[in-house]
């Protein structure tokens, strides 16, 4: 291996729904991060692998940093806000606005207490004018101190290998962590599970996401044929949200199983068999013991 080859670890963050998990997703070239236009979609620390010709790079995709209302809350943004000291590059993504809000400013002050570079991604710079891209820069360059400011559209990969160049320029000489084929440390189970999760956040009214978990009961291949046999329950918090889940005649239930079968089957690269139930479990995101068993818990 060459004596200039760079690796080390980068954090994205922002605002819930600024397009993080999109961006890491085109950066690495799959899907892993689940997306959609709901906040709070990514609710743990997701680590992702790019590997290229000048090193490597671990990213991790955190959940957005925001005013917690539960336990679950709580529990995201402290996952978001510890790993900004332990990274080489802070990557923190805003829209392209010159308005800079009060939960920009909170990021800012965070940002302000760590010694770790910090870029300023730009993001959805499909949706303006290129001629005011500089305006959004200008009104941004004095709310922290930024090593580099770099516009993207992540949704189209529109200016993302600059992007991975100034990463690079950032970290440091080092070994390669991960064999090169590798994408993410996300067990298969959690990876299933999340677009399981993000099937229902698509189809589902704003209202219910924010409560719902998924938790795989069985994954297992069948003994002779190539197939893969998943149970999971979509858990939420009320009565009323079982029913709209379900939905008429188990029409909303059938929807989503279809819509993360054809997932699953492309992630796992083979037909599946998905079967799914709904369970009720009051207030779960302020349970300690039920936020731990549908993974959430913080390693220390």
């Amino acid at each position: 291996m060459e004596n200039n080859y760079k690796s080390g670890f980068a954090t994205l963050i922002g605002r819930p729904n600024v397009g993080k998990s999109t961006l890491m997703n085109q950066l690495i070239g799959m899907k892993i991060a689940i997306t959609s236009n709901k906040p709070q979609t990514t609710r743990n620390r997701i680590q992702t692998v790019y590997t290229g010709e000048e090193g490597q790079i671990i990213f991790l995709d955190t959940p957005g940093i925001h005013k917690a209302k539960n336990k679950l809350g709580e529990y995201m943004v402290t996952v978001a806000e510890r790993t900004l000291s332990e990274v080489d590059v802070i990557l923190w993504l805003v829209e392209p606005t010159t308005f800079i809000g009060a939960g920009e400013r909170h990021i800012a002050e965070q940002l302000k207490k760590v010694s770790t570079p910090v870029v300023l991604v730009i993001n959805k710079i499909d949706t303006v004018k290129k001629e005011e891209i500089l305006t959004f820069i200008a009104a941004y360059k004095d709310v922290c101190e930024f090593a580099d400011i770099v516009p993207v559209a992540a949704i189209n990969g529109e200016n993302t290998e600059t992007l991975l160049e100034v990463i690079f320029k950032h970290l440091p000489k080092g070994p390669q962590y991960y064999d090169a084929d590798t994408v993410t440390d996300q067990p298969e189970r959690q990876i299933v599970a999340e677009l399981i999760r993000e099937k229902a956040l698509r189809r589902l009214d704003d209202e219910i996401p924010h409560g719902i978990a998924v938790a795989i009961e069985q994954m297992k291949p069948r003994r002779h044929g190539h197939i893969i046999d998943i149970d999971a329950t979509i858990v939420c918090e009320r009565d009323s949200h079982k029913g709209i889940v379900i939905g008429k005649q188990g029409s909303m239930l059938k929807a989503i199983g279809t819509d993360a079968r054809i997932e699953i089957e492309n992630l796992l690269d083979t037909k599946v068999n998905l079967k799914l139930w709904v369970k009720v479990k009051k207030d779960w995101r302020d349970s300690d013991f039920l936020m731990k068993n549908y993974g959430y818990h913080l390693k220390l």
